[in-house]
């Protein structure tokens, strides 16, 4: 998604992309709902309405949510976000990641200065002097100023460019479904942290939910063990029946939990985004939001470059994208992090600490404000297209 996403932003200043993916062309189909979702938030939806990828995604299947539930299971501390008490109509959507890549790839093929190069990938990465030449594995070789690397975890480029990645493993894996709930969802996204880790539902336009389960070990292979029913009913209890009886589940899918950051963000003549760079831990939903936000602060660094007529490879250049992203990154990553330990740990003390915290932070408008604007992607140094958006 992000690197599509950066393409998009880089074809408007017209630069001529290449866009490589070892993938076919993505293929969205109404009658099977991908399990793989993300919570897109207004900084998101700005982005993609900036590259012209919103019209078409809205029509493809999107639920907003306009509300979220935040609370502890182990104390009384609970938190609620609405969107029409900060004068807002939404706080974002739930949409099918292959919803927007197959967007942005519809967007992206009619668009001249843009060429998809799908089912190939790079097999070997030289950075000269004057330019970069990438070989595929079809055997065709590129030459170009810039590649940047959106190409996930195990990212080929970040490995060309001698970039080391800080990464550990959280002790959460994670379980993904699609569920049929007896109470209807009414647009919120809901998040219940549990002893063994947090458990989110989304709202999806169907009427069901998705979970995202974070489970310890041995909870999770205890729940792999269970049918249906009895992971319904587990499902049910967890969620202390706010959304009534879980009466079905889908085909589930598990995955290990990683905290993830690239020592750097550019090399020669390289740059990355998304989970190339930086993966978050899951439970506020931001990693996709991250990528948007750094394909559109690369993008927007490039601009300002050749309006300067600079060289946008230039180490210089690529280095203001690494200032203004990464320590972004890094901050939320380790928000994150905080809020994995401080509710794993069961003492009474951290305990009162988070009852209190979640009922200060309900109750005083300001800081519920000022989560809200964190939430909706909305505060910080934003690029441009993450503000505004052209029509």
């Amino acid at each position: 998604m992000a690197g599509s996403c950066c393409a998009a932003a880089l074809a408007r200043l017209g630069l001529t992309i290449a866009l490589i993916d070892p993938g076919p062309v993505p293929n969205w189909h109404p009658d099977d709902y991908q399990l793989r979702v993300s919570a897109l938030n207004l900084a998101s939806e700005n982005i993609l309405k900036s590259v012209d990828a919103w019209p078409l995604i809205s029509t493809l299947r999107v639920s907003p949510f306009r509300q979220i539930e935040v609370w502890d299971a182990e104390s009384t501390g609970q938190l609620t976000f609405n969107a029409a008490d900060t004068g807002l109509s939404h706080l974002g959507h739930i949409v099918e990641n292959i919803a927007v890549t197959s967007a942005l790839i519809k967007r992206l093929s009619a668009t001249k200065n843009v060429r998809l190069l799908l089912n190939d990938r790079i097999e070997h990465v030289d950075s000269g002097t004057e330019d970069l030449s990438v070989r595929l594995a079809s055997g065709e070789t590129i030459v170009a100023t810039l590649l940047v690397g959106a190409d996930g975890t195990a990212s080929t480029v970040r490995q060309a460019a001698g970039i080391e990645l800080d990464k550990r493993q959280y002790e959460h894996q994670a379980i993904i479904a699609h569920v049929v709930t007896e109470k209807l969802h009414q647009e919120t996204a809901r998040q219940r942290f549990l002893p063994t880790g947090p458990l989110a539902t989304l709202p999806l336009s169907d009427g069901r939910s998705s979970i995202v389960w974070s489970a310890t070990p041995e909870l999770h292979d205890t729940l792999a063990t269970l049918n249906d029913e009895a992971f319904a009913k587990s499902l049910t209890d967890a969620l202390e029946g706010r959304l009534g009886h879980v009466r079905s589940v889908s085909p589930r899918r598990s995955f290990p939990l990683v905290r993830s950051h690239a020592q750097h963000y550019i090399g020669s003549r390289i740059a990355l985004v998304g989970d190339a760079a930086h993966t978050p831990h899951p439970l506020a939903g931001l990693g996709a939001n991250l990528g948007f936000v750094d394909a559109a602060a690369l993008a927007e660094t490039i601009e300002d470059a050749i309006v300067k007529g600079r060289d946008i490879s230039d180490r210089a250049v690529l280095r203001r994208y690494e200032r203004w992203r990464k320590g972004d990154n890094e901050l939320v990553l380790t928000i994150m992090d905080v809020f994995y330990h401080a509710f794993g740990r069961q003492n009474p003390g951290m305990i009162n600490l988070r009852e209190l915290g979640l009922n200060v932070t309900d109750r005083v408008g300001l800081l519920k404000h000022f989560f809200v604007n964190r939430a909706t992607g909305l505060a910080g140094d934003l690029p441009r297209l993450a503000r505004s958006f052209s029509t």
